[in-house]
């Protein structure tokens, strides 16, 4: 039997269409985080990107994200090897780890819903999006115990 794209493929010499389909529409690196300024510690918020559709935990305008949002950080193969804050979960990051994906991912269960039934998502979990907080100190009150 053939092995999957993803166990085959470096993310370098992936397709367009390949290198889409792995984010598995979870929703967790379009979160705000913040960073320690003193330790580089990362912490999690459960606030939204302004573009961010929290139903469908997608971004409302993806092909223009990167020009309306100007601190979106579009994933390519050589930055999500270096991106420490992406989830455990990511499938960037298992495949970039030589990791295979969870049964929940798409790819695997055939179901764009099982990242969602699998509880693996942000949906229902967003409490503002950043567009709605007025002052810098807002998201403090947003912040999660660990990683969604």
């Amino acid at each position: 039997m053939n092995e999957p794209f993803w166990k085959t493929t470096e993310l370098e010499a992936m397709t367009p269409e390949q290198w889409e389909s792995l984010c598995d529409g979870c929703g967790k690196c379009c979160m705000s985080k913040l960073e320690d300024e003193d330790t580089g510690d990362i912490y999690w918020t459960s606030v939204g990107c302004r573009l961010f559709d929290a139903g469908t935990c997608r971004c409302a305008d993806y092909d223009n994200r990167l020009a309306r949002v100007p601190d979106c950080v579009g994933l390519t193969p050589q930055n999500v090897r270096t991106i420490t804050w992406l989830p455990q979960t990511c499938a960037y990051r298992l495949v970039a780890e030589g990791r295979d994906l969870y049964w929940w991912h798409p790819l695997i269960s055939g179901n764009p819903e099982t990242v969602h039934t699998a509880g693996m998502s942000m949906r229902g979990r967003v409490t503002a999006l950043e567009s709605e907080l007025a002052e810098p100190e807002d998201f403090f009150e947003h912040m999660l115990a660990e990683e969604p």
